[in-house]
């Protein structure tokens, strides 16, 4: 213990809080990073109090003291200005700035030069000073073939705390890009080895966990990576491997988990659904009014279904012994209401909070109740903040993009690639050639006056496709130039061409009434989706209970209603809260949707479980690899 002691003591010192005081402004002061500081002292990320110990570690961050040289005034020359003579000229032949001429001479800031002025030349002694840094963070500039995890290892952090240094940070870095890095000495910095293979620690990955993965023991871990002996792994940090592993895992190939065997935790629950119905407009004693309303005001409609599917899955979970008491909040779509129900109830104690439907609402449901703990679930939309008690269940369109580049990736068979788009998606088409250099790169064609015209001509492609397998990305919003190219290429895929249209973003362009799903079928098209679609004909004890009880098919946000309340219900029983039961290595999937959950570094969880769907004989199934 004596030895231990004495070896902290070398490597760390204590600072007592003073009032005022931040991680970030002692940080600062000792020239190490918050990250150093919340790995020491873990209590600290929740609330640090005023005379609270923290133990700092030494720093890394280069201090050496940086000369800065000061120019110091000591005499005046008096200048004639002679015909022809400017600024420029006069600078040039004392040796100093335009600036410090004008700095002496203040007329000069109004008035032009004139021949016989009489001004003032200050001359300069110069003093070298040396300056200690007073900050953390430099700017790099990233080099080509520089991904995340390279620049993250470079300066010995992990990907995430990358991320939070840089909120803004795309999925791709770009050659150039400047992004904040911890100011280490150059000594410092990790040289990213070609004779080693390099992976990135997950969410609650221990070293059997790895071992399992990657064959690799906790001792040849240690061995390549030193710094595992005093810190241990954290999430996102970037481990040297041997050269003959393999870390090219898909995520998304987890088998899926089946909660409903391991129940353990089955206390009731307290769930609080917060939906807009907007009750209040509708006239309850007019039975042909209110169901116009239903057919007329979206947000009740899907309140309604989302709230018809939950039921269902109440009553499905009751069967597993598992008791809900949910309460039912109308938010009316209004800021006013949302702060009404904040103000007259205590959401302490519930489970879960569902809802509400829109983002600014969610956002100030979950900010209020973050105190508490209390997990604020997102049943559709995409957060505006994702704080710590936040889930966020529909996957990013950035996942959804990186999901259907791996998917095709994977895929081993010879293949032609072309990239198609208009010039408003150059960013994802670059993208796309970057994953796929050898793909052929087209953009819609430009009328006269150099507008988007959103067209190509047949010809263009006629000689591009060749007898094969050729993939096809389509990336754009526009509808009429969807329908053009899915129309040529359809008429190109014959006489040996297997022609497959896929694209990352299906957005309205392709379900316009201009576009023919004959054609989409025949192409095979393929896209990310946040869910698949069930067969009409199912079996499925959901869909036949919606039936029985409605007398028609769930549409999807019935099905997300059930999907999603399911989900949070037997997470529920399987830990004892949702946090304890949200782990990378448990992926759900019930009727349409699935469930995976990552933890954002600092912040809540979001799903990155995503289905490849495909047009197979006029019906969309799941792409199966």
């Amino acid at each position: 213990m004596l030895c231990s002691f004495t070896a902290m003591a070398q490597d760390y010192k204590t600072h007592k809080v003073q009032e005022g005081e931040t991680i970030e402004s002692i940080a600062k002061q000792y020239l190490v990073t918050p990250f150093d500081i919340y790995a020491l002292n873990p209590d600290a990320k929740s609330s640090v109090s005023v005379n609270t110990v923290l133990i700092i570690p030494t720093s890394r961050v280069k201090n050496e003291p940086i000369p800065e040289e000061i120019k110091e005034v000591v005499s005046f020359k008096t200048h004639k200005v002679r015909r022809k003579e400017t600024l420029f000229s006069i600078s040039q032949k004392y040796g100093i700035e335009i600036e410090d001429i004008k700095k002496y001479n203040k007329r000069l800031y109004s008035e032009n030069l004139r021949k016989g002025d009489k001004i003032k030349i200050p001359k300069y002694k110069t003093i070298v000073n040396k300056v200690s840094l007073n900050n953390t963070v430099k700017k790099y500039t990233v080099l080509p073939k520089e991904g995340k995890w390279r620049v993250a290892y470079k300066f010995g952090i992990t990907v995430p705390e990358l991320e939070a240094l840089n909120p803004n940070l795309g999925e791709v870095l770009q050659p150039g890009q400047k992004v904040n890095v911890p100011n280490i000495s150059n000594n410092e910095e990790k040289t990213v080895e070609e004779a080693y293979n390099y992976y990135t620690v997950l969410k609650s990955e221990g070293y059997m966990a790895l071992n399992r993965k990657l064959g690799v023991t906790q001792e040849e871990l240690e061995a390549l990576n030193p710094e595992l002996k005093e810190g241990g792994l954290k999430l996102g940090m970037v481990l040297r491997v041997p050269q003959d592993v393999k870390t090219d895992y898909v995520i998304k190939d987890i088998e899926n988990t089946n909660l409903s065997s391991n129940l353990r935790n089955l206390s009731a629950k307290k769930i609080a659904l917060m939906l807009p119905y907007r009750t209040h407009k509708i006239d309850v004693d007019s039975t042909e009014e209110a169901k116009k309303k239903i057919r007329t005001d979206r947000l009740l409609s899907v309140s309604l279904d989302f709230h018809a599917g939950a039921l269902i899955a109440i009553d499905s979970a009751k069967r597993l012994g598992i008791s809900t008491h949910m309460k039912v909040f109308d938010t009316r779509n209004q800021s006013a209401q949302i702060s009404s129900i904040l103000n007259d109830n205590d959401f302490s104690e519930y489970d879960a909070v569902i809802g509400p439907l829109m983002p600014k609402h969610l956002d100030r449901v979950a900010s209020e109740l973050k105190k508490d703990n209390t997990p604020v679930v997102s049943p559709y939309s995409m957060p505006v903040n994702l704080y710590s008690n936040v889930f966020q269940t529909v996957p990013s369109s950035e996942l959804l993009q990186e999901t259907m580049i791996n998917y095709v990736k994977s895929d081993s068979l010879p293949k032609d690639m072309v990239i198609i788009s208009d010039s408003k998606h150059k960013a994802i088409s670059d993208k796309l050639l970057a994953e796929f250099p050898s793909a052929k790169q087209i953009f819609s064609r430009k009328n006269k006056k150099g507008q988007e015209a959103y067209f190509i001509y047949q010809t263009e492609l006629e000689a591009i496709f060749k007898n094969g397998r050729t993939i096809v990305f389509l990336e754009t919003d526009n509808e009429g130039f969807a329908s053009n190219v899915i129309s040529v290429i359809n008429g190109l895929n014959t006489n040996g061409k297997e022609i497959i249209l896929m694209t990352t973003d299906k957005n309205r362009a392709f379900e316009g009434r201009e576009i023919s799903n004959y054609h989409l079928s025949n192409l095979k098209f393929h896209y990310p989706s946040v869910n698949k679609t069930a067969e009409p004909t199912s079996r499925n004890g959901f869909i036949r209970a919606y039936r029985r009880a409605y007398n028609v098919s769930p549409n999807r946000y019935a099905v997300r209603g059930f999907d999603l309340t399911m989900d949070l219900l037997l997470r529920l029983a399987s830990e004892d809260d949702l946090y304890k039961a949200s782990t990378t290595e448990i992926e759900t999937e019930y009727v349409e949707n699935k469930f995976r959950y990552s933890k954002k570094m600092f912040g809540g969880y979001y799903n990155e479980a995503v289905y490849i769907v495909k047009y197979d004989n006029l019906t969309i199934v799941e792409a199966k690899r």
